[in-house]
């Protein structure tokens, strides 16, 4: 599966959160399948975004363009860090 991973900065995290489900259709349309948001335990506006996708060209398109880029300027986002992983296995112990 079509895996990307984001650690970023936000300036608040309630902020980043309306902007974040205020561009939810726009994802989907995009090709994101579903998502997870984490935070670290000692920095709350320091997120973690985990999502599949229908493809990694999708996502890339997607999280490179310029309508995007403004989006997260505006939701406060610091230096995103992009990873484009493909699952290998996975399991429940």
């Amino acid at each position: 599966m079509p895996t990307v991973l984001i650690v970023h900065e936000v300036d608040d995290y309630d902020a980043w959160k309306s902007a974040f489900d205020r561009a939810a259709d726009l994802r989907r349309r995009a090709g994101e399948i579903r998502f997870d948001l984490l935070r670290f335990d000692d920095d709350a506006n320091r997120i973690v975004h985990l999502s599949e996708w229908t493809s990694l060209d999708a996502a890339r398109q997607f999280f490179q363009s310029e309508e995007v880029a403004e989006i997260r300027r505006r939701a406060g986002v610091h230096e995103p860090q992009f990873c484009y992983l493909e699952r290998l296995e996975s399991g429940i112990l």
